[in-house]
């Protein structure tokens, strides 16, 4: 696994994509289709009282007018991304995923 960059160029390089934005403020006019992400919390894993993994979850939004896009198929490949939900606002059809990285 990368760092966040790494994230953000192979978010971006998703077919259909228009833009990716980290943690966007809302003043930030976006263009869709689009993937927002966040970074969530990270997953600490501990042996002998020592951590020994140590990975960032991000939560991964895929925001698109089209009912249909193929975009959270392409997401749903990515090594450790698992889906979460899928919501409606404002015309707009948000897919949530978590991924490790």
């Amino acid at each position: 696994m990368g760092d966040r960059l790494d994230l953000h160029t192979i978010l971006g390089d998703i077919p259909g994509v228009s833009a990716v934005y980290f943690q966007p403020p809302s003043t930030v006019s976006m263009v869709y289709p689009c993937i927002v992400y966040q970074r969530s919390l990270i997953r600490i894993r501990h042996a002998n009282n020592n951590p020994y993994s140590h990975k960032k979850q991000y939560t991964v939004t895929v925001i698109d007018k089209n009912p249909d896009t193929v975009i959270p198929d392409y997401v749903g490949l990515l090594e450790s991304a698992s889906f979460d939900r899928r919501y409606v606002v404002d015309n707009l059809y948000h897919d949530v995923f978590t991924i490790y990285f």
